[in-house]
C-alpha cells in the first residue's frame, strides 16, 4: 500500500504480513519509514509481523560482556530499548508503529498493553503466562516466553515484542538473553510439548494486540 497524503484519522489501522526469513536490516529500514510517515499523518498504525532471519540484536545499553561466546548469526546493533537478545525462525516478531498520543498512552502503559495482549493471546493456547516486577516481556512458569523492546520519537512507537513459538532456544546460550543471567529462555512449543508455528499464533496475537491497544486492525501491503 502507498502511502497517501490523507489524515491519518481517515486511514484504517492496518496489519502486515511480511514472512519469513525477513532480514534485520530490510526490517528496521521499513520501520523508519512507516514511523516517519506516521508521524507526519501519512500512514495509519501499523502492525508488522514477521519472523526474522536469524540475527542478534544488542539495545542502546547492551554490555559487550553479554556476548557470551561464538554466535551462529550477526550482532547488529540496533535503536530499541533492552539490551542483547535473539531473533530467527519460529519466533512471531510484531512492530507496532502506533501513534501513542492519539492512544492516550505513555510509554510505561504502552509495555504494559503489549505484555497484557501477549498474555492474552497465550491463553488463547493454553499457555499460563505473567509479567514480573521489575523485569519487562512475559513469563511463564518455565522461564520468559516473550521480550519486548521499543523505542518512541514524535510520539510514534516502533520495534515491539518476539515471541518465541517455535525458537531453537539453543541460539540463546552465547548471550545473556535480554540482560538477565539468572533465567532461562522457554518457548510455546517446549511448554505445550507439541510443535506449534507461528502462524497458529499470528491471528491470536492480532485481535489481542487490537483489544489491548482500542484498534480494529485491516489487511494491506508494506508502505512504499
Amino acid at each position: 500500500m502507498g502511502l497517501t497524503t490523507r489524515p491519518t484519522a481517515a486511514l484504517a489501522p492496518t496489519v502486515v504480513w511480511l514472512g519469513t526469513g525477513v532480514d534485520y536490516a530490510d526490517a528496521l529500514a521499513l520501520q523508519r519509514r512507516t514511523a516517519a510517515a506516521r508521524a507526519e499523518g501519512r500512514a495509519p498504525d501499523t502492525l508488522l509481523l514477521l519472523e526474522h532471519a536469524a540475527v542478534y540484536t544488542a539495545g542502546r545499553r547492551s554490555p559487550s560482556e553479554h556476548v557470551l561466546g561464538p554466535l551462529s548469526a550477526p550482532l547488529v546493533e540496533t535503536d530499541r530499548g533492552g539490551q542483547v537478545t535473539y531473533h530467527g525462525p519460529g519466533q512471531l516478531v510484531g512492530y507496532p508503529i502506533v501513534g501513542l498520543r492519539d492512544l492516550g498512552l505513555g510509554p510505561k502503559a504502552y509495555v504494559c498493553a503489549l505484555e497484557a495482549a501477549l498474555e492474552e493471546a497465550l491463553a488463547g493456547l493454553g499457555v499460563e503466562s505473567h509479567t514480573e516486577d521489575g523485569l519487562t516481556g512475559v513469563w511463564t512458569a518455565r522461564g520468559k516466553v516473550a521480550a519486548i523492546g521499543v523505542r518512541i520519537t514524535r510520539g510514534v512507537a516502533m520495534h515491539g515484542f518476539a515471541l518465541n513459538v517455535s525458537t531453537d532456544l539453543a541460539a540463546y546460550a552465547p548471550i545473556v538473553p535480554c540482560g538477565i543471567a539468572d533465567r532461562p529462555v522457554t518457548s510455546v512449543t517446549e511448554i505445550l510439548g507439541r510443535p506449534v508455528e507461528a502462524a497458529e499464533v499470528k491471528d491470536l496475537v492480532v485481535r489481542s494486540l487490537g483489544r489491548a491497544l482500542g484498534l480494529r486492525w485491516a489487511g494491506g501491503s508494506p508502505p512504499a
